[in-house]
């Protein structure tokens, strides 16, 4: 009989490990493992079963409907960085000092009526990241697509990541066409490196979901967390030729989406969620793994190429502010087992709370020393029954920077009410987001003490941040 060589050296090795080894390694098998999608700028209602009324989103629409779809999420920041940071590490991007995107933080406006403050512009190695926890946990963890949290001594193969596929210190691409690189788009020669190979019309979303789902085929014995991180719905606001035209040819007047190129990234977004869906129970292991799809902030309202890119009606504004359309996001919670199919949540979460709950998960205690100051809260509670309602007073937010759709701002929601208070001239804003979803009826001059009870909250939490302000240009000082 032939004697298998690399089982009995396996029998051997696990023989002789000590017992509290062998437990360790055993509990490493078993955990759950952790599929973390982040869609980059994708609005509240651009995907079908939030509403959209011209793109079709039919995977990502089905996870939801085997998970829990949450109505009330929001991402801890009305732009790309700082949310990034804030799922990586559990905390605020105020108490990080990541209040902006990296190239903003390197050169901040100085023409404007405030100055904005110095802020971080890549994510400090003495944070403690999720993926760092899951890592020496005895997890794969593996990073495709977007990072934006750093130049290159701070990519992710210095934060915890055995993988790192088309992650750099750019927060988007010169186009989504194979070779992804040039200048036609954005200041300077971008490209996105480890993609070599490909072919003429080869597209960004598809080549990263090939290169996940190569990792997870050839990683199939350890337990894995994949942070796939799209570029898309991001500018430049490409999609594929034959898709573009379905589109269009879909358009009938008095739809809020209009844009049909906007529209192809969003079905191509799609299609790759099924890729890699399909790829976990190609491989047996969807009845064991977690998965989390949202996005990083609001959808982009602007115009590119002379066409708004989306809508986020019936939200106000989008990416930048910190009206609902700038942070209300789609998110989507599927845990086998636990997760009830069909369940919808009108729970207000964000973007700090995924460390806590990927923690609990995979019953990991974490760094106690980092635990006590991440700022997000565990949603497994939540996951387990819809009805739950979590122990949070607040949730806040801080943008202290100008953007197209606003000047510097913070805001605060407890509850039904929603407090924005602007630096220019220290101006609050009050809503009643129970009866006023798209914040048109200010009602802080009928609601003083509305206003100034949340104002007392806004500021006490500035302090526990150490928040930073803009300030007064000096000539105008």
């Amino acid at each position: 009989m032939k004697t298998d060589f690399t089982s009995v050296i396996t029998g051997f090795l696990l023989r002789a490990l000590p017992a509290f080894l062998l437990v360790s390694w055993a509990s490493a098998q078993q955990r759950p493992n952790v599929l973390f999608i982040l869609v980059d700028d994708m609005g509240w209602a651009d995907l079908e079963g939030y509403g959209s009324d011209l793109h079709r989103t039919p995977r990502i629409d089905a996870l939801a409907d085997q998970g829990m779809r949450f109505t009330s999420a929001y991402s801890a920041s009305p732009v790309c960085s700082p949310t990034r940071a804030s799922i990586m590490t559990g905390k605020h991007p105020a108490k990080l000092h990541m209040t902006i995107w990296r190239e903003a933080a390197k050169r901040p406006p100085l023409d404007r009526p405030l100055l904005p403050p110095i802020t971080r512009d890549s994510l400090p190695h003495d944070e403690v990241t999720i993926a760092e926890v899951l890592h020496d946990a005895g997890y794969m963890t593996a990073h495709v697509g977007k990072w934006h949290l750093g130049t290159a001594e701070y990519y992710p193969q210095t934060q915890g990541f055995d993988y790192n596929v088309g992650g750099t210190l750019w927060g988007a691409p010169q186009t989504f066409f194979y070779p992804y690189s040039g200048s036609q788009t954005f200041s300077g020669l971008r490209y996105v490196p480890h993609l070599g190979g490909g072919q003429a019309g080869e597209y960004l979303t598809d080549r990263l979901t090939s290169e996940a789902i190569r990792i997870l085929r050839n990683e199939r014995d350890r337990p894995f967390f994949l942070h796939l991180a799209f570029h898309t719905v991001h500018t430049p606001i490409e999609g594929k030729p034959a898709t573009v035209d379905r589109y269009r040819r879909r358009i009938r007047e008095g739809m809020l989406h209009r844009n049909p190129h906007y529209a192809a990234m969003v079905h191509a977004l799609d299609e790759n969620v099924g890729r890699v869906l399909d790829t976990l129970d190609d491989l047996g292991v969807a009845d064991n793994t977690l998965v989390i799809l949202t996005s990083d902030n609001g959808g982009y309202v602007n115009r590119f190429d002379e066409m708004q890119v989306t809508d986020n009606t019936p939200l106000r504004s989008g990416k930048g502010s910190l009206y609902e359309g700038g942070i209300r996001v789609p998110a989507i919670v599927r845990w086998p087992g636990v997760t009830q199919p069909g369940a919808e949540s009108d729970v207000p979460i964000s973007s700090i709370d995924y460390y806590r709950t990927i923690l609990s998960v995979a019953g990991l205690p974490g760094d106690r020393e980092h635990n006590r100051t991440v700022d997000g809260i565990d949603l497994t509670p939540l996951l387990r029954d819809p009805d739950h309602t979590p122990d949070r007073a607040a949730l806040y937010f801080h943008y202290p920077h100008y953007y197209a759709t606003t000047s510097p701002v913070s805001a605060l929601r407890v509850g039904r009410w929603k407090l924005l208070r602007y630096y220019e001239d220290s101006r609050a804003e009050l809503y009643d987001l129970a009866d006023d979803l798209g914040e048109r009826s200010d009602l802080a001059g009928e609601k003083p003490e509305i206003v100034a009870a949340l104002t007392e909250r806004l500021e006490a939490w500035w302090g526990r941040m150490d928040a930073q302000h803009p300030s007064p240009r000096l000539a105008d000082r």
